[in-house]
C-alpha cells in the first residue's frame, strides 16, 4: 500500500476489476498494477482473493480453459457487487475531504510563501 492510500484500498480494486470481467490470479495481479500503478505483492493480492471470498464476495471455481496447468477464475458475486458500489461511495466521500483538506492546505502554503516574502522584504 502507498502512503496515504486508504486502508484496504487493493480489496475495492479487485472488486472492480471482477465486476470487468472475471479473470484468474495472476492476470488480475497484472491488471491491478496498471490500475494502481504499483507493483503489488502476489501473496497479499492472493490473500485478499482468498478473504473475499470467506466473505461472499467473490467464488472461484478451477478451470482447464488454458493450456497448461489448471487455475482458478474468480468471479464477483452478488454480494461483492453491492459492496463495490458501497466502497465507491465512501471512497468519494474521503476523496471529498482529502480535496477540502488539500485545498487548504494549498492556501496555508500560499498565504506562508506571501507571508515570508513580506517579511523579507522589510
Amino acid at each position: 500500500m502507498r502512503e496515504g492510500e486508504p486502508r484496504n484500498f487493493v480489496q475495492p480494486c479487485l472488486l472492480l476489476l471482477l465486476d470487468e470481467r472475471p479473470d484468474h490470479g495472476y492476470e488480475l495481479i497484472e491488471r491491478l498494477r496498471l490500475l494502481c500503478g504499483v507493483d503489488n505483492d502476489a501473496s497479499g493480492i492472493y490473500r485478499a482473493l482468498r478473504n473475499l471470498e470467506r466473505a461472499g464476495l467473490v467464488c472461484s471455481s478451477w478451470t482447464t480453459a488454458t493450456p497448461g496447468p489448471a487455475r482458478r477464475m474468480y468471479h464477483l458475486t452478488a454480494n461483492g457487487a453491492a459492496v463495490l458500489a458501497e466502497s465507491a461511495a465512501a471512497l468519494t466521500r474521503t476523496r471529498a475531504s482529502i480535496d477540502a483538506f488539500l485545498h487548504r492546505y494549498a492556501r496555508r502554503a500560499e498565504n506562508s510563501r506571501g507571508a515570508a516574502v513580506y517579511r523579507f522584504q522589510r
